[in-house]
């Protein structure tokens, strides 16, 4: 009998009686990825240093790294760029999108949207000035707000809170019919649900490697540009990497005539090292197999803790096709209630203000996971054991 496809659970370091549901936010450690960064360090860095640019081919790995994570949403090989953080990316996107739209001052995006890409597209108007507005309204009148107004749609595809999913396709659409340029965040994204930039025609899209894709803390982010206006788009921050010939040293600026040219910085190697080796998980299995198991295992878990757990009040879209590869429930007691759960093996984490988030990630959950980890939620709601000083001290990360 062929085994199947998913969980691939001996990919990965899984802590021993840990129920892991929080690659939303963190992904587990593949196996692997510890012997890459030693290798990286020990004999690349450790006894080639400043020739493993070229003998490591260290110099195209966030190329390669990026044309790997295109794979996974829908894009082109060559249109993904890896490097700096996602707020940088945020950035480069957005300013780049209102040059092309130079007689519109209006950056459209939602509540649902993530903080920092709000914080990073009121610091570009601070910057640039010229009286662009950030309109930012509820996720379900996004659509009819998009008019001839609009330079830039901002949207992240899944909220961060709750799950919600944007339909990207039609969405994208309808800025096009009305003339603005389309930018994705696909932080919740990548590596969760199915992801077609191509099909969609979106101009730009952003994210992180380091929740469902596994890339570790820090991991490096990502930008995608659809092909067709690279060389149209001018990254605002224009550095050393992102120029067409770096080593030249010339004293102008002269972009790389590919997705390339939003590259900034000199790459980092170890951690653009472990997320290559990480993406190794992906390896054999498609999206939509991932995407099919992500939804029996959410499903799954939503029935066992509204079963259970009369106190929980879902806050994710019901029907699994509206939402991304998580499930939230609204409860008073959230956040002690997350730490109490921790304290007895199940990993969640909590957003204010009263938000209990559940990450399912497919690759290494299967469905028992989900009903053992229903059944300690249930224990920790109904037996009231967050109920507990210890478990109301805030800590600085939720």
């Amino acid at each position: 009998m062929t085994p199947p496809l998913l969980p691939r659970k001996h990919l990965f370091d899984l802590p021993e009686g840990i129920l892991y549901l929080d690659g939303n936010s963190l992904g587990v450690l593949p196996k692997g990825c510890a012997e890459r960064a030693a290798h990286v360090i020990g004999q690349e860095w450790g006894k080639e240093l400043i020739k493993a640019w070229n003998t490591a081919d260290w110099i195209s790995l966030p190329e390669r790294v990026g044309s790997r994570i295109a794979a996974l949403i829908g894009a082109p090989a060559g249109s993904v760029a890896t490097g700096d953080t996602l707020s940088i990316k945020v950035y480069q996107a957005l300013a780049s999108a209102l040059k092309m739209r130079p007689d519109r001052r209006v950056i459209l995006s939602d509540t649902g949207n993530f903080p920092t890409d709000l914080y990073m597209a009121s610091g570009l108007i601070e910057t640039i000035g010229k009286d662009y507005q950030l309109k930012v309204i509820a996720p379900e009148t996004v659509a009819d707000a998009i008019d001839e107004s609009v330079a830039a749609v901002m949207l992240t595809q899944v909220d961060y809170r709750t799950g919600r999913m944007h339909d990207m396709a039609a969405l994208t659409a309808r800025a096009h019919q009305a003339g603005a340029v389309m930018i994705w965040d696909l932080a919740h994204s990548a590596g969760a649900v199915p992801v077609e930039l191509t099909a969609s025609k979106a101009e730009f899209a952003v994210g992180c490697s380091y929740k469902y894709l596994n890339g570790g803390p820090g991991a490096p982010a990502f930008i995608y540009v659809r092909p067709d206006i690279v060389t149209e788009a001018q990254p605002a921050l224009a550095g050393w990497m992102g120029h067409d010939a770096p080593f030249a040293m010339e004293l102008g600026y002269r972009p790389a005539l590919s997705t390339e040219r939003f590259r900034v910085g000199t790459p980092p190697i170890v951690q653009l090292s472990i997320l290559d080796q990480a993406l190794n998980a992906f390896e054999g299995v498609t999206m939509a197999d991932i995407r099919a198991a992500s939804i029996t295992l959410s499903q799954r878990f939503v029935a066992e803790v509204e079963a259970a757990c009369p106190a929980l009040v879902l806050a994710s879209p019901r029907d699994p096709e509206g939402r991304g590869s998580q499930v939230s429930f609204a409860f008073e007691h959230g956040y002690a209630a997350i730490q109490a759960l921790i304290d007895h093996g199940v990993i969640g984490d909590f957003r204010a203000p009263n938000i209990m988030r559940f990450g399912f990630t497919p690759l290494y959950l299967d469905e028992e996971d989900v009903v053992k980890a229903a059944a300690i939620v249930a224990r920790v709601i109904n037996e009231r054991l967050y109920d507990n000083d210890q478990y109301r001290r805030v800590s600085r990360v939720t």
